[in-house]
């Protein structure tokens, strides 16, 4: 889940850029889903059902143009964490959260777990460290799927995890395959929450956990509130959503799929001293070492401008692909969307189910 996490400084900016010519195509192509000759589309129902019909070349595109700006700035693991210890590094907090999943779960060794839309392996590697499981990422995104397996490699993780190139709307394995299976923020790209549970539902064995961290509109969210729309198309925009859905929504799917929910939470409820939204909100105060505040410093008001002057220079001059200025523009108005939905409490990045699929 992508926003202003990826604006970068102009070294690590032009690395990104560097890296993978082949992508150019996409920091151009990706506003076609939201845009034409420079016009909004309308964004409503039928917008959303395009998106849906579409979801796979909107994500695709989303990440071929993001990964690497991502990559640079945010880290291997795509997603938010709560900080309940206040002010500390990034790096840990991240590791706790999906530590948390693991616990929630009751990972453990020789388990054989399947990642749903695994990003560039970060999870699935920490996951796979922490329990001793064997991890099979599964990513639609060929180029993520092959940084994945490449980052897995240079660690030394390549005997604890793999990557697979398929469609969690389609999934690539046989029934009852998996003893378990999680989705950390992923699912929010699917078409369709019931159809997306019911593969997962499918490959795992009788008896097995899945364990999803869901990108939903909380309770608070007001249909047809201008205010909370905007917030809503803002969130989907930024971040290659087909359709934000709400948590009654996400609940009733995992039920209609046949799973037993053991747990729902949502985890941006807890009283934390620092929201999950803080590194993308500018506030320095709370970042804890050299590379926080980077990410941090990048997101002030002047912060954004200095990126944006950056990456329109690189552009005018040819070393950024045409587009480049434009997802960077992107990310920010994503980041905001983000700040007001989790400020506005309508939307939160960590609403957790878990569910047990019956015994035969």
């Amino acid at each position: 889940m992508v926003d202003a996490r990826t604006t970068q400084s102009a070294a690590t900016l032009s690395t990104a850029i560097h890296r993978d010519k082949a992508h150019s195509k996409m920091t151009e192509g990706y506003s076609r889903h939201w845009e034409q000759n420079g016009e909004a589309l309308p964004d409503d129902e039928d917008a959303r059902n395009t998106r849906k019909q579409k979801y796979g070349e909107l994500v695709n595109d989303y990440y071929d143009a993001a990964t690497d700006l991502y990559l640079e700035s945010w880290g291997q693991s795509f997603h938010m964490c709560r900080y309940p210890r206040g002010p500390e590094n990034k790096e840990k907090a991240t590791a706790r959260h999906e530590h948390y999943l693991a616990h929630m779960m009751s990972l453990r060794s020789g388990m054989r777990v399947l990642d749903v839309g695994c990003g560039v392996g970060g999870p699935a590697k920490e996951l796979a460290a922490f329990t001793g499981c064997h991890v099979v990422g599964l990513n639609n995104n060929g180029y993520q799927v092959r940084k994945a397996a490449d980052m897995a490699k240079a660690e030394g993780m390549e005997k604890m995890v793999e990557f697979v190139k398929g469609d969690f709307m389609d999934i690539p394995f046989a029934n009852g395959e998996f003893d378990a299976a999680f989705a950390l923020e992923a699912t929010v790209h699917a078409p369709s929450l019931e159809d997306v549970y019911a593969q997962v539902y499918r490959v795992l064995r009788p008896g097995s956990i899945f364990g999803v961290f869901e990108w939903v509109l909380t309770d608070n969210f007001i249909p047809g509130d201008p205010a909370h729309e905007a917030t809503r198309s803002g969130v989907e925009r930024g971040n290659g959503i087909p359709s934000l859905q709400t948590k009654a929504v996400a609940r009733a799917a995992m039920q209609s799929v046949g799973f037993e929910l053991l747990v729902t939470e949502d985890l941006s409820e807890k009283q934390d001293e620092i929201p999950w939204w803080y590194p993308i909100s500018g506030d320095v105060k709370h970042a804890k070492g050299i590379k926080d505040w980077l990410l941090v410093i990048r997101n002030t008001p002047w912060g954004r401008v200095g990126v944006k002057l950056i990456v329109r220079v690189l552009e005018t001059v040819r070393v950024a692909p045409k587009g480049t200025l434009k997802m960077t523009e992107e990310f920010i108005t994503a980041a905001d969307a983000l700040i007001d939905g989790g400020k506005k409490g309508i939307f939160t990045p960590m609403f957790l189910m878990v569910g047990r699929k019956p015994d035969a």
